[in-house]
């Protein structure tokens, strides 16, 4: 007889649940713990958490090819490579170039800070991943979460959700792991080092830059194209003056949506069958390994820098040039004033930290460049 009591159980997910599945549950509930009690990104951390728990439940077809739900917010928004350009585009919204365009020399702590992310898709090669997946796990050290997205995506789709949710783990943990490396790199004389005021930038100069940005950059490099397209559209919104309604919704409503999409299909990405792989506690590692490697470079550079500039600049700045903006300008800023109550960083640090999205952006246009 169809339609039975035996028939009803054998389409309850209770009995199909595995132990894989109960463990990604407990990842899902640790992301959402860290979002809600601890507000470490919860933004993106709340939504992926959820995403993760729900593609963990049997039965569903919420990642049916072709006819779930969420497959289809990763298929049409992820795989279409269209949710990443268009976070970009608030991105570039809400971003201030003033900072690095006062002192175009902090473009170089930008690109200094990159070195972790080379360095680490060589360690990533000798370990045995692939040349895509190499390039995946090193991008992480930008801090960049939109940019780690995108590049899995295009290279390595199997490592997308535990690439996001690493990259979005170091960004939220910034205060935690970047002071420790700050502070062995540099005395407390150079900590507490006060920079000279930057010069103002003009109107015209802040409405030049994303176009003559977006004219360098895609020539050099043209598969940056996608993101620094939109990142520099969405800061001549902001910088024009004349088109407030777009520049707000860019920065508001638009990436409040595609946050939630965002969230919710890299989430979903992450079943227990591909999860639970040794590879991705490679990923995890190499990628805090990168993020840290990045913070020293920068430290570094600066510091080098001193060698050859009338200004000094406060060593510490380079930290922030890792992509994590605006919380690494925010911890360098911390840490000089603990040396230092009279040093105010923030602005001079908000350079480096924007040069760094540049630089992340670049380095993930020369890896598809080379790899596709």
């Amino acid at each position: 007889m169809n339609g039975g009591p035996l028939d009803l159980l054998t389409h309850m997910g209770l009995f199909a649940v595995t132990p894989g599945m109960v463990f990604m549950w407990v990842v899902a509930a640790v992301l959402v713990y860290l979002a809600i009690a601890k507000q470490f990104e919860p933004l993106l951390l709340l939504p992926i958490g959820f995403g993760i728990l729900v593609a963990n439940l049997p039965l569903t077809g919420l990642m049916e090819p072709g006819e779930g739900l969420l497959w289809r917010f990763y298929h049409y928004g992820l795989q279409w490579e269209v949710i990443p350009p268009v976070i970009f585009l608030g991105l570039g919204a809400m971003t201030d170039f003033g900072p690095m365009l006062a002192r175009p020399s902090l473009i170089f702590l930008g690109a200094g800070a990159q070195v972790g992310v080379y360095l680490t898709f060589f360690v990533a090669r000798l370990l045995g991943m692939t040349l895509p997946e190499a390039a995946t796990t090193g991008i992480i050290g930008g801090a960049d979460g939109p940019t780690s997205i995108y590049l899995a995506t295009r290279l390595a789709p199997h490592m997308l959700g535990s690439c996001a949710v690493a990259a979005y783990s170091y960004m939220a943990l910034v205060p935690i792991i970047q002071p420790p490396v700050m502070k062995l790199l540099t005395n407390p004389a150079e900590r507490a080092m006060v920079m000279k005021k930057s010069r103002k930038v003009p109107k015209l100069e802040r409405i030049l830059f994303p176009i003559v940005a977006t004219l360098v950059t895609v020539l050099v490099v043209p598969a940056s194209a996608p993101l620094m397209v939109m990142f520099m559209l969405g800061n001549l919104f902001r910088e024009s003056g004349v088109v407030e309604r777009l520049a707000g919704a860019a920065q508001n409503e638009l990436m409040n949506i595609v946050t939630i999409f965002l969230g919710l299909s890299v989430g979903a990405t992450m079943n227990a069958a591909t999860f639970l792989q040794p590879k991705v506690v490679y990923i995890f590692l190499l990628g805090l390994v990168a993020f840290a490697v990045s913070t020293a470079c920068g430290v570094l550079f600066a510091k080098f820098m001193n060698l050859f500039l009338k200004d000094k600049i406060n060593p510490l700045i380079g930290a922030a040039g890792v992509s994590a903006v605006p919380m690494s300008a925010r911890v360098v800023h911390q840490v000089g004033s603990e040396a230092n109550k009279k040093n105010y960083l923030l602005m001079f640090a908000m350079g480096p930290n924007i040069a760094g999205v540049i630089g992340t952006i670049l380095a993930a246009g020369v890896f598809l460049s080379m790899l596709q």
